[in-house]
């Protein structure tokens, strides 16, 4: 039988198990997780590329495939076999829950200005030691690019964070492509591999740059160090540039490093871009960054929903991490103030709020749940199409990164930047990473949940005050109406706030680079159009 005619039927059946999903779904069934589950492996079985045999994982075909059989359902899906529901969720409907924000033609403006020069002679090293997660590296190396072109230094490749919570021991080549970062900003700053050897063993000045510093304190005081050594260590890179008021090639500077020089690994690209794929198989999907996670609970006091002996392991952890400062936090109180992520339960509810049927499929950005299943049985009950890198993934085409967490993470950044929606739980580092990125990518669809107000709505729910149904869903469709990524001003500091407060409270710059590296395609709209929320 030819390989098109397998392919054909494969897809049939998928598209038979879809429409069985939205059917049940249309008819108030509920859909349970074996459904899901079995919608897996379904998927799976029947979708090598070569002839389908039992057994054998999905993977590309070294030989190049006719279109049609990258879109595993959408081509041959039975229109004979649509439900009404799915019928009328093809309208303008479905539409609107997909559709961004409008742009207003802002696009990416990063190109240097007729005074942007190439770098001089260079006048000592910069080695740089980078602290966090994957996207709080990201951020500080992408600072640290801007310092050493204001100290007219030479970069070395940054060593990436080895010892933070989740002792992740790869280097800056096994996460990024780093021959393209190099020459990416050649004409930026001189990036180098290592040190001169001479120089390995020369006495170094180790400094912890100021936070939220200027290009005065850079100029005034770390520059003038370069005269006494040749190599200057920055202990730490998170949060050492000023979110605002740099010069604008500077701030263009930042923005190509972050959303440009650091491209990630060819093997991250490959594997992230298959997993973009197979995800948009489903259709239009949303990419949920569940922060809900061991350390994020920990670290933030919040247990709402969890046991007494949940919360009791987290106090635990969050007791014996050193460099966490506040160890008594009241969890009430936390929650109240829109300080916690939303619970997988609750993720499922403001889904269902904003209209999203359960057939929408939905892709879990995050590392291991905390309970794992136990909490999750909620949101999956609602939304039962829900996948995550394991799931997209063989074991096979997963081994490389094995325990890598910013491998896997940029697993993650890769497929929520290529989501037609992404919503984070909880405003974290990848959550704002993403953000500003899909800004920078044409203001693709961000909804931001409005917790502290979405808070107060379920706990009226679940003390019976108000029911889900159509008042409950008008009321966060309202509140969100305005929070779905549209262009505005990166927002400045709380007013009130002073010293380090102020500058924590600003809009962190990459999490919307707007309007430093975004611009009109004219100039005739002034800015007083843009949105500001």
């Amino acid at each position: 039988m030819p390989l098109r005619r397998k392919v054909r039927g494969a897809a049939g059946r998928r598209a038979a198990l879809r429409w069985w999903l939205r059917s049940l779904a249309a008819a108030g069934a509920t859909v349970t997780a074996a459904a899901a589950l079995l919608a897996v492996a379904l998927h799976f079985s029947s979708s090598a590329s070569g002839p389908v045999l039992s057994g054998v994982p999905y993977r590309l075909s070294k030989q190049s495939r006719e279109a049609g059989e990258l879109r595993w359902e959408q081509e041959f899906a039975p229109p004979q076999l649509a439900s009404p529901q799915s019928r009328k969720l093809d309208g303008a409907a479905e539409r609107r829950l997909w559709l961004p924000a409008p742009s207003r033609r802002f696009a990416p403006c990063v190109a240097p200005s007729p005074e942007h020069k190439s770098p001089g002679p260079s006048r000592g090293y910069l080695l740089v030691h980078t602290n966090g997660g994957l996207n709080q590296m990201r951020a500080g190396i992408s600072d640290m690019v801007a310092v050493a072109r204001m100290l007219n230094a030479t970069l070395i490749i940054p060593e990436l964070d080895k010892k933070s919570f989740w002792h992740d021991k790869s280097n800056f080549s096994d996460v990024f492509d780093e021959e393209f970062f190099i020459h990416s900003l050649a004409n930026d700053v001189k990036v180098e591999k290592r040190l001169p050897t001479e120089l390995v063993k020369a006495p170094k000045s180790v400094r912890y740059f100021k936070s939220w510093s200027g290009v005065n304190y850079y100029q005034d005081e770390i520059y003038p160090l370069l005269g006494h050594r040749q190599v200057i260590r920055a202990a730490k890179s998170d949060s050492r540039l000023a979110n605002n008021y740099l010069p604008p090639d500077i701030q263009k500077l930042r923005c190509r490093a972050f959303f440009q020089a650091l491209r990630f690994a060819p093997p991250i690209e490959a594997l992230g871009n298959l997993l973009v794929e197979r995800m948009k198989s489903f259709g239009p999907y949303i990419a949920l960054h569940l922060r809900y996670e061991k350390d994020m609970l920990a670290f933030s006091g919040c247990t709402h929903g969890l046991s007494q002996t949940e919360s009791e392991e987290l106090a635990m952890i969050r007791e014996n991490t050193s460099y966490w400062k506040v160890k008594d936090i009241d969890p009430l109180e936390q929650r109240s103030h829109g300080y916690c992520p939303l619970t997988p339960k609750e993720v499922g509810m403001f889904l269902s709020a904003l209209g999203y049927p359960s057939s929408t499929p939905v892709y879990i950005a995050a590392g291991e749940i905390y309970g794992g299943e136990s909490h999750m049985v909620d949101l999956l009950s609602r939304f039962p199409i829900m996948m995550n890198k394991e799931k997209l993934a063989s074991a096979e085409e997963l081994q490389p990164f094995g325990q890598y967490a910013s491998q896997k993470a940029a697993l993650d950044y890769i497929v929520s930047v290529e989501s037609e929606v992404f919503i984070p739980s909880y405003s974290g580092n990848m959550a704002r990473a993403v953000a500003g990125h899909r800004r920078f990518l044409g203001h693709r669809k961000t909804i931001s949940p409005d917790r502290k107000a979405l808070v107060r709505l379920f706990d009226k729910v679940d003390s019976g005050l108000l029911k889900e149904g159509e008042r409950l869903s008008q009321r966060i469709i309202d509140i969100h109406r305005k929070r779905q990524g549209s262009p505005r001003k990166r927002k400045g500091p709380v007013s009130g706030t002073k010293g380090s407060d102020k500058f924590r409270s600003e809009e962190a710059f990459y999490e919307n680079p707007l309007p430093d590296c975004l611009c009109q395609a004219d100039s005739l709209v002034s800015d007083a159009s843009l949105v500001s929320v």
